[in-house]
């Protein structure tokens, strides 16, 4: 299994990987060139957009910032809104339903690192290369989602159809749809109805 393989299956991964050094830099490098560009460069932006995003819907308006780990892993449906400082770091999957406003300063974050130091430091491998270990969960965003400014949501989190996500949340556990949820570790406030 290729490192890339067990990176998106959310196994422990070497992020050194050659294939994977390659994917990040590319990402990063449209990110930097999605960033330079104006808002009415529209027609630049759209071709940078799909090349990052290649599995993006339609009607997708990222107003950068933006920061991708690599965008080939993340699924986005039809008609996203995404406000400035946007971070995927998409090392398992980020799907994103459609009908999806998204605040200014969101975090998408998959990656999971180990609490012991033992198993967080690096280590040598089987040849003797000193390498890093990392893991990953995936995150799903339903459909007719709202996320508030600055909300972090970590690997492993589901929220459902219909939610909106309270400014300065940090969601660490799954969001039933049709809810209203906030603070820091993010709850349930309410149903939706």
């Amino acid at each position: 299994m290729t490192e890339r393989e067990k990176m998106v299956l959310g196994q422990p991964y070497n992020a050194a990987d050659d294939e994977l050094y390659a994917l990040r830099t590319k990402a990063h490098r449209l990110c930097q060139d999605y960033n330079r560009l104006y808002d009415t460069d529209e027609a630049e932006r759209e071709a940078v957009l799909r090349e990052l995003l290649p599995n993006a819907g339609q009607n997708i308006f990222l107003q950068g910032p933006i920061c991708f780990d690599y965008g080939v892993n993340t699924y986005i449906g039809d008609n996203l809104y995404v406000n400035f400082s946007f971070t995927v770091l998409d090392t398992c999957p980020v799907r994103i339903g459609d009908n999806v406003m998204i605040g200014t300063g969101v975090s998408l974050l998959t990656p999971v690192h180990p609490l012991r130091w033992q198993d967080r430091n690096a280590n040598p491998n089987a040849e003797g290369e000193m390498i890093i270990l990392e893991a990953g969960k995936p995150i799903t965003i339903g459909n007719n989602c709202w996320l508030a400014s600055n909300v972090t949501v970590i690997g492993g989190v589901t929220i459902g159809d219909g939610c909106v996500i309270g400014a300065g949340s940090v969601v660490t556990h799954d969001v039933p749809a049709n809810s209203f949820a906030a603070g820091n570790p993010c709850r349930v406030i309410k149903a939706i109805s």
